[in-house]
């Protein structure tokens, strides 16, 4: 989107920064669950069975999602193996290119140094960073979407959507929609395409739709994004109804999984994206600048950033099932917008650097002492080492709150300003980055994993106990036979392919543990009672969080103290 060798070396640059800030240590912590034992594991089947065009968990087939980013992740895996920086490696990638597509966009609206500070707010916020190194199905979309929505405005800058640049850009955006499409399903072209309408509309420029090049855009569209719909619609019965209906329609309008408020997005947007938030009131006020006859105006890119996010996170506020990384694709609206306000620091004089930067100190300070107050009334509930992580973040937001309003409280060095807190934000995600792995025990089962190997053989049974640990497949090798649960395995879960990935029920577990000479089971530490009557008697061979292992062989050796609260 931007031209010129300039703002291309400088985009390069940008992709590198944003690598080594992503990609270090990528595959250090264990697969957390569920999401990214699920996800590894449908990329570990995919890869190993040589079937693209279902998905399978566990070898149950799966089609709560469309399967591009498995297909990134099994590819990962072709060069560097199936562990778990092949697993996030899509994420970090699809993360990182959408930075440079978000510079790429501020360029075109507001200038090379609006540019470089929308990139390191987007770069930096702890909410995209996080899943940066995350494995889901979030990021790609994020990205899709937002270089759908960088094209389309391209082509509106042109004077004609219908040729020339014009009609290239559009096509490109529909495109990104098809293959956004491919990472989540139609939800990408729902929302850019009220996006893009919406602005439109308000633009008054409704008379052009009609001159958008739609037949080839159907054209562009249907060639990448059918196909797999098809051949998957073709081999599996029912799974578009399932698709479409079920994960789309059903889900958006009554699934109270992960059940939140409508206001649940408001602290996320705004602690994710702190302390760059701050600056987007500041960027909002060039609203006020006057109408301009010029086809794009900077008030109207304005009003492009502003639709953009307002539809995304409205449509995600209405239903109660939420996730934080539902909102990813309207983070890069509100970063360009915080590089707008941040570029304003260079023109303030020194009573306005003073009083912006005193309101900027006292609401991080505030949340320094938030992090303070959940350390302290979280102390014996999580792992000490996790309350000492956030002790650590408060002392460092403390820290950028006192510093950063001493090294520029004249508001001369707002360069310096910008830097420390790029530095101060760097350390905070390197403390987020050590608590994931401290947490590790809470949210993912690779040392657990690793204590069932010694007893596995082939042959063995591998179940879970009214649950599902999706990592155990692809840490262990082995199908994990679920005992009295399915979840969302249930849907196509009666075939007789899925068969060896249930055991339905509780008589059906004592006959099998009674029968079969290698059984490791794992459950949760609370249901241990009801599994005490199975006969041989079971042998704790392993612990890790609320998780215990079980085995019935003969050769488990002494049991393993797993009762005792490690905290």
């Amino acid at each position: 989107m931007a031209s010129g060798r300039q703002p291309a070396l400088r985009l390069v640059l940008i992709a590198a920064a944003v690598l080594i800030l992503y990609l270090p240590g990528l595959g250090r912590p264990a697969l957390w669950e569920p999401d990214e034992g699920r996800y590894g594991e449908i990329a570990r089947e995919m890869y190993l069975s040589g079937d693209y065009v279902t998905p399978r968990d566990n070898w149950v087939r799966y089609f709560e999602k469309p399967p591009l980013v498995y297909w990134a992740e099994a590819a990962a895996m072709a060069i560097f193996g199936a562990n778990e920086f092949a697993v996030r490696l899509p994420a970090a990638l699809f993360s990182a290119a959408e930075v440079v597509v978000t510079a790429a966009i501020a360029t075109v609206m507001f200038g090379e140094a609006v540019a470089t500070l929308a990139a390191l707010a987007l770069a930096l916020s702890p909410l995209f960073f996080g899943f940066a190194r995350f494995a889901t199905l979030d990021p790609a979309l994020a990205f899709f979407m937002t270089a759908a929505l960088g094209a389309f405005h391209m082509a509106a800058r042109s004077r004609d959507f219908s040729r020339g640049r014009g009609r290239r850009w559009f096509l490109t955006a529909v495109a990104m929609l098809a293959f956004g499409t491919l990472a989540k399903g139609p939800v990408a072209p729902l929302l850019c395409g009220a996006i893009a309408l919406t602005w439109i509309l308000i633009e008054r420029r409704a008379h052009e739709i009609a001159r958008m090049p739609w037949l080839p855009a159907i054209v562009v569209y249907c060639a990448i994004a059918t196909p797999w719909f098809v051949v998957a619609g073709y081999r599996n019965p029912g799974f578009l109804h399932f698709f479409f209906v079920h994960e789309h329609v059903h889900r958006y309008l009554e699934n109270t999984e992960h059940g939140w408020g409508p206001w649940f997005f408001l602290p996320v947007v705004i602690g994710g994206t702190w302390p760059w938030f701050f600056f987007v009131p500041m960027g909002l006020r060039a609203l006020r600048a006057p109408e301009s006859n010029e086809i794009t105006s900077p008030r109207s890119e304005l009003k492009f950033l502003v639709i953009w996010f307002l539809v995304i996170f409205v449509f995600f506020s209405i239903p109660r099932a939420k996730l934080g990384s539902y909102v990813l694709p309207a983070i890069p609206a509100l970063s360009i917008l915080a590089g707008l306000g941040m570029s304003r620091l260079w023109s303030l004089e020194g009573n306005s650097a003073r009083r912006i930067l005193g309101g900027f100190s006292a609401l991080t300070m505030l949340g320094a002492i938030g992090f303070a107050i959940a350390a302290g009334a979280l102390g014996g509930r999580i792992p000490r080492a996790l309350v000492i992580d956030l002790c650590l973040i408060a002392v460092l937001l403390a820290a950028i709150a006192i510093g950063s309003f001493m090294l520029d409280r004249e508001g001369k060095r707002p360069g310096a300003f910008v830097m420390s807190l790029a530095l101060g934000i760097i350390l905070i995600m390197g403390i987020a980055t050590r608590a994931r792995k401290d947490g590790a025990s809470e949210t993912s089962y690779r040392t657990l994993a690793k204590q069932l190997a010694p007893y596995l053989q082939p042959g063995c049974i591998v179940g879970s106990y009214r649950h599902n640990v999706h990592s155990i497949p692809f840490y262990t090798g082995f199908r994990e036979a679920l005992v009295s649960y399915r979840g969302e395995l249930a849907p196509f879960g009666d075939g007789p392919d899925a068969a060896a990935s249930f055991i339905n029920s509780d008589d059906d577990l004592r006959t099998l543990w009674s029968s079969n000479g290698c059984f490791v089971l794992v459950t949760n530490r609370k249901d241990l009672p009801a599994l005490e009557n199975l006969t041989p008697a079971p042998v704790i061979i392993g612990c890790e969080g609320k998780k215990v292992a079980l085995f019935n062989g003969r050769n488990a050796g002494p049991p393993v103290d797993c009762l005792t609260d490690a905290r």
